[in-house]
């Protein structure tokens, strides 16, 4: 998901500019939460991984421009499940201006649309987990119903974004390249359940290293 440039433009960016700062906020309050549990040092490298993984998917892993958009691999639900909402947000948010910053410098006019897409369906998929996954299991537990939920939730999420920038930038014309789009990229769907259950299948084999800081607490605890 990489809406480009001209999808909003001129004076109704300013709407991304608040969508923005809101999911900053949020975000602030998700790191908050985090080290109330967790140290600086083990916020800080989880936040680092986040970002490495978002740059990797960006920038490294395939991707095609479908539609209003390009179709990316994020695995914001596995960076959910295994460093915690906190580093999370921060690393999708950090990984998403790296790439712009050093490899894509003409994304970065639309930094604000692009990081509203990705994080409002991680808080989403945070409230849900908090939710639907009872507090007697730990994530590694996690069977791919469970997982599965999330990711139709995520990518649904980022779709529905997108939608709303492209009608709201460009009305109805924009219509085809939504509906091209979400086709393809709810196909994510069918991939980012098997690396999430592959990455807690790997964290569990970790077991050892359960209170090493580099993952979060829930990922192995119950809470």
């Amino acid at each position: 998901m990489h809406i480009e440039p001209g999808v909003v433009d001129g004076a109704k960016m300013i709407l991304s500019y608040g969508t923005a700062a809101a999911a900053a906020g949020v975000s602030l309050k998700l790191i908050a939460d985090d080290l109330k549990s967790h140290n600086v040092l083990s916020f800080a490298m989880r936040s680092v991984l986040a970002a490495i993984g978002t740059f990797i998917c960006f920038e490294v892993l395939p991707h095609a421009p479908v539609g209003v958009s390009e179709v990316h691999l994020i695995l914001g639900t596995t960076l959910l499940l295994i460093l915690g909402a906190g580093p999370a947000a921060l690393g999708l948010a950090g990984g998403l201006l790296v790439q712009g910053l050093f490899f894509a410098p003409t994304d970065l006019a639309m930094y604000t649309v692009n990081v509203t897409t990705l994080l409002f369906p991680l808080f989403l998929i945070h409230m849900i987990a908090r939710k639907a996954i009872p507090a007697t299991k730990a994530y590694v537990d996690l069977r791919y119903l469970d997982v599965l939920k999330l990711s139709v939730a995520y990518q649904g999420g980022i779709v529905a974004w997108v939608a709303f920038w492209a009608l709201y930038g460009h009305g109805v014309s924009a219509m085809g390249g939504v509906v091209s789009f979400g086709a393809a990229y709810m196909t994510v769907v069918l991939i980012e359940p098997l690396a999430d259950l592959g990455a807690l299948a790997l964290a569990k084999a970790l077991h050892r290293y359960k209170d090493s800081g580099l993952f979060v607490n829930r990922l192995h605890h119950a809470s």
